[in-house]
C-alpha cells in the first residue's frame, strides 16, 4: 500500500517536480511505472495517516520501517522529499525501499534498515526482473539509478546491491 501511494504521489500535481527529475536522469515513463518508482511527500505524515486510514498499526508499520518514532512518542514518515525505489523480492512482493533526495538536503541515499521480510545482505535490487532474463548472467551495477537506466536500454539482467559490500547469500544469489 504504501508503494502504490508513493507512486500515485508521483503522479499527482505535487509530484511534478520529481518527474521532472526522473526525466532529467533519462527515465521514461515505462521504466518509471516497470519499477512502480513514486515520490515521498515533504510532509512528516501523509503516508502514516494514509496507512493508518487503511487500517495498519503503528506496529506493524514500525516493524516495516515505514515510519519511526519521534522524542514525542509519535510516528513520522520515514521517507520525505525523496524520489521512492520499491525493492521487490522474487515473489514480486515489495519489501523495503530505497530514497533519493534530489537536492542536497540530507543523506543522499536513504534505504530500509532491515525488517523481519528484508535483509539488505540477502536481497539484490531488480533481481525479480533479472531473473527472467534470456541468458544465465548478471551485471552487477552500484545502485538504483544505474540499474534502471539499464533496463532500459536494454540490460534486464542487472541488479545491485544496497549500498553495501557483495555479502556471500548476495553471491549465492548471483551463482
Amino acid at each position: 500500500q504504501a508503494a502504490r501511494f508513493y507512486y500515485k504521489y508521483l503522479l499527482s500535481e505535487q509530484g511534478k517536480p520529481a518527474r521532472a527529475y526522473l526525466v532529467n536522469r533519462g527515465l521514461d515513463a515505462k521504466t518509471v511505472k516497470k519499477f512502480g518508482l513514486g515520490y515521498a511527500p515533504e510532509a512528516w505524515g501523509e503516508v502514516y495517516h494514509y496507512l493508518k486510514g487503511l487500517g495498519y498499526r503503528d506496529e506493524a508499520l514500525l516493524a516495516a520501517n515505514i515510519v519511526a518514532r519521534g522524542k514525542n512518542n509519535r510516528c513520522y514518515d520515514q521517507f520525505r522529499g525523496r524520489i521512492i525505489f520499491p525493492i521487490i523480492d522474487l515473489r514480486g512482493n515489495v519489501i523495503a525501499f530505497g530514497g533519493r533526495t534530489m537536492g542536497d538536503k540530507g543523506p543522499k541515499y536513504l534505504n530500509s534498515a532491515d525488517t523481519p521480510v528484508f535483509k539488505k545482505s540477502r536481497n539484490l535490487f531488480s533481481l525479480n526482473f533479472a531473473k527472467n532474463f534470456k541468458e544465465k548472467t548478471l551485471i552487477l551495477a552500484e545502485g538504483y539509478m544505474d540499474v534502471i537506466a539499464m533496463h532500459q536500454a536494454g540490460f534486464a539482467n542487472a541488479v545491485a546491491t544496497f549500498g553495501t559490500a557483495l555479502t556471500a547469500e548476495q553471491a549465492r544469489l548471483i551463482s
